[in-house]
């Protein structure tokens, strides 16, 4: 960067993501949880932080992103203390799509750059007190496409990535969306964990295996039944899990759960539910087909959305704007 020239804006756009599945809720081999994930072009959190006069934060989740905000400047740059941060688009919260850890790792990337301080995310997530079970949210973030995450030990940092595939570009994910339920999170979230039973390790095995001798090698040869039942599989042995938590349902949402059904019914595969839902998806081969199954289903949906979205192979986008320094 020319000497002149001084970073006065940045702009930040991160995507949603999936949660395909935990892998290892057991934890006997010293980690624990693990999961696979998906980076999709759907909704986004975009912001942009800004040099000024004095501080403010405005805009979508402006609540949820003060404090944030605080938290990165008291991590990375404590001498900012005059900036604007504004959210002109926020993924929906509590949806399953990752909203909180894309909103906090977006203001410690646009914290870091405006300050000129190195990093990266997995140690942004921990600094940003997220990514406490998860490694998705990070990889995703910087990666995108499709990443499975080790786990993570007892105390440890954020869980590592420990595979990256692209998604297979012609393939479409079919979205459902339901606004008038709420995923689990918080401490409604830690209760839920805290009470259910133990996992069994023989389960945790399978599916592990799963993904490594079925969906990762199925991305690879763009296998898309022998992927949908990988995360079908995946989907019914964590759905089971988690049951009680969601009033003994596989789904948090009954309507999700139907419209899934009717998705598969009409060729989709691979159904379930990210993270604590109420979000639901499928697989389609391909954009005609995805778009053919939406529009069958939508009818049947009322309340619902239905969406046909690509799945987006790269991470977020971190575009720094310069202004001369008198």
């Amino acid at each position: 960067m020319p000497a002149d020239r001084s970073v006065n804006e940045v702009r930040v756009a991160a995507s949603a993501r999936l949660h395909l599945g935990f892998l290892d809720l057991h934890g006997g081999l010293g980690r624990k949880f693990g999961g696979l994930g998906l980076a999709i072009d759907g909704p986004k959190t975009r912001l942009t932080l800004a040099r000024a006069t004095k501080f403010s934060v405005e805009g979508a989740e402006a609540a949820r992103a003060a404090p944030l905000f605080e938290k990165a400047r008291s991590a990375f740059a404590p001498s900012l203390e005059k900036a604007r941060l504004v959210v002109h688009e926020a993924i929906p919260a509590h949806a399953g799509l990752g909203s909180g850890t894309q909103l906090a790792l977006a203001i410690a990337a646009a914290v870091r750059r405006l300050d000129d301080v190195a990093g990266d995310a997995a140690s942004d997530a921990a600094a940003m007190g997220r990514g406490a079970r998860s490694g998705l949210g990070a990889g995703l973030f910087e990666q995108g496409g499709f990443v499975v995450d080790g786990g993570r030990s007892d105390g440890g940092p954020t869980a590592p990535v420990v595979a990256r595939l692209p998604f297979p570009p012609e393939w479409r994910i079919l979205l459902v969306l339901d606004p008038k339920a709420e995923g689990a999170h918080g401490e409604r979230e830690r209760e839920a964990f805290a009470t259910l039973p133990a996992f069994s390790a023989a389960t945790a095995g399978e599916l592990c295996r799963r993904v490594l001798m079925q969906a990762l090698p199925a991305l690879i040869e763009r296998d898309l039944a022998a992927f949908g039942a990988a995360i079908e599989h995946i989907q019914r042995a964590v759905g089971d899990y988690f049951g009680p938590a969601q009033g003994g349902r596989r789904f948090l949402s009954a309507a999700v759960e139907r419209a899934v059904e009717a998705l598969l019914d009409e060729g989709a595969v691979g159904g379930g539910q990210t993270s604590w839902g109420p979000t639901g998806f499928a697989f389609a081969a391909s954009e005609a087909e995805a778009e053919r199954i939406a529009a069958r289903v939508r009818p049947l949906a009322a309340g619902l959305s239905v969406e046909a979205l690509r799945a987006l192979d790269r991470g977020a986008r971190i575009d720094p704007v310069y202004a001369r320094v008198a």
